[in-house]
């Protein structure tokens, strides 16, 4: 999800620990910000930390153009985004990429989340650096390192799909502008050349990927009918499953979500006419922890190192584990059909894997046939050969990282 450094596609689930949302996005940018820890294949100083030069480090740009659309985040700041600018042949490109961070579902964790960069400019970092997909090193991203890049900042709470007809007027001082801050967005940046934009791509990571499918086919029509367009949602199809005590969780926090803020979810995947890419681990993380085993479905803490990592868990946990990949498998069915759509499901313990370059593309990277994620994106992009790669089962691919959250109990 989101770091300093599906509209919904499937919107169910409250998470656990503690405060719904607030624990899911505190745990998720801890978890990435502050503890990458993978298993036995722990990252060395070539990692992104210290391969980054002062040419990675992207500052910030305030939307000041918004004030006058009243585009907004939740505390009222101006909405903010990151661009570095193409170079040579990829000039007239476009990368997009649109930050993840969870969600809000009340008027409590809304009003909290807006002292924190998810909820407010005012705490954004001024200086991020841009790493994997964002990468403008041809060896850590090898298709789309010349391209003009954009990072947009996520301070609505909703997938930059809240609309503010439904604004509480209780004193909070809430704005719920995601759908303001999405077009808002566009102008800008059609304004410093994307309106003439040859290729592009939209992409974002976990309530950025569910963003992403939420304004593809709108980012396709703003640009020109000759360019070509598509979009890689990372790690943003989230399952309507059942956790294990059969309840669905998920499915009523969305529910919450679509009444505090208008969004309105469809499973639009079905709908959507831009070309697509679906990345996403076969057990994700994150919806293990806050899907499928959330902290209130196992109250003895049974699941409790299993859900930390993935080698902590007994044959049975396995078992349950490979049905939620069965459920994943079987929601991509139709889409597998999809001539212009793209699939890498691996095997592995994680969350989000475009914008970190040790997952995106560097020599120990995750691979299915032998193809990293970036090479599997960039075939299907530029249609070299047809990119749909589907992993076998845990543990059968030793090329994975796996998360391991073991050492902070």
């Amino acid at each position: 999800m989101a770091n300093p450094r599906i509209r919904a596609l499937t919107w169910w689930r409250k998470w656990a620990k503690r405060d719904w949302v607030i624990a899911a996005v505190g745990l998720t940018i801890i978890l990435f910000s502050l503890t990458l820890l993978f298993d036995s294949r722990k990252p060395d100083d070539s990692s992104i930390f210290s391969r980054s030069s002062v040419d990675d480090h992207v500052p910030l740009t305030l939307l000041h153009r918004a004030k006058a659309t009243g585009a907004f985040c939740l505390d009222g700041s101006l909405p903010a985004y990151h661009f570095q600018k193409g170079f040579g042949s990829g000039s007239n490109n476009w990368l997009l990429h649109l930050e993840g961070g969870g969600w809000c579902n009340s008027i409590g964790t809304c009003n909290r989340r807006k002292g924190s960069s998810l909820g407010s400019s005012k705490y954004m970092d001024r200086l991020v650096t841009f790493a994997g997909i964002l990468s403008r090193h041809s060896s850590q991203n090898p298709d789309f390192y010349n391209w003009n890049k954009v990072k947009i900042r996520y301070c609505d709470g909703a997938s930059f799909a809240g609309h503010p007809e439904s604004e509480f007027k209780n004193g909070t001082k809430l704005f719920f502008r995601g759908q303001l801050i999405w077009e808002a967005i566009m102008d800008e940046l059609l304004s410093l050349g994307l309106s003439n934009a040859k290729q592009a791509l939209l992409t974002g990571c976990s309530a950025g990927g569910l963003a992403t499918l939420i304004h593809c086919d709108d980012f396709r029509d703003h640009l020109p009918k000759d360019a070509t367009v598509k979009c890689l949602a990372d790690a943003g199809f989230f399952l309507d499953e059942p956790d294990i005590l059969g309840s669905r969780t998920l499915r009523a926090f969305y529910d919450d979500v679509v009444k505090l803020q208008c969004l309105f979810p469809e499973e639009i995947i079905k709908n959507v006419r831009t070309p697509v890419f679906i990345v996403n681990p076969a057990y994700d993380f994150w919806q293990i922890q806050h899907v499928l085993v959330p902290i209130q479905s196992h109250p003895h803490g049974n699941w409790k190192r299993c859900r930390l990592s993935i080698k902590e868990c007994n044959s049975s946990y396995i078992e349950t584990l490979q049905g939620f990949r069965g459920s994943l498998l079987k929601a991509l069915r139709e889409f597998q059909k999809s001539e212009d759509g793209g699939i890498f499901i691996n095997s592995c313990y994680i969350h989000c894997q475009t914008w970190l370059p040790e997952t995106w593309h560097s020599p120990s990277s995750p691979r299915i046939n032998n193809k990293t994620i970036a090479e599997s994106v960039g075939d299907w992009y530029f249609n070299r050969e047809a990119s749909k790669l589907i992993d076998c089962a845990y543990p059968c691919n030793p090329t994975c990282y796996n998360m391991d959250f073991t050492g902070r109990l």
